[in-house]
């Protein structure tokens, strides 16, 4: 069965807020058997014009993700997050 990676670009304009977000979100998705592939660290602007925070996370499925990311236990750090920060988000089936 093909992962599902949810991958967002996010500007913080809170980053005590953000803070608070980062301390509470591991739990949830290890909860649903996601992991983090990518979460800060070097990064560079090949294209574009804007420099936003990147995390790309791995599920077992494209469904697991979705769950995930509407679960009641994301609910409150995903409304922490939109509060503190601007950005995309996206869910993609992989390989």
């Amino acid at each position: 069965m093909p992962a599902g990676y949810l991958i967002a670009q996010i500007d913080v304009s809170d980053a005590d807020a953000f803070e608070e977000y980062r301390k509470l979100v591991p739990a949830t998705i290890t909860a649903f058997g996601g992991e983090y592939l990518v979460r800060g660290g070097k990064q560079e602007q090949l294209e574009g014009n804007s420099n936003p925070r990147t995390v790309v996370l791995r599920f077992d499925s494209f469904e697991k993700a979705h769950e995930w990311y509407h679960s009641s236990d994301y609910e409150k750090p995903k409304a922490m997050r939109q509060a503190a920060s601007k950005g995309n988000v996206v869910l993609v089936e992989g390989v």
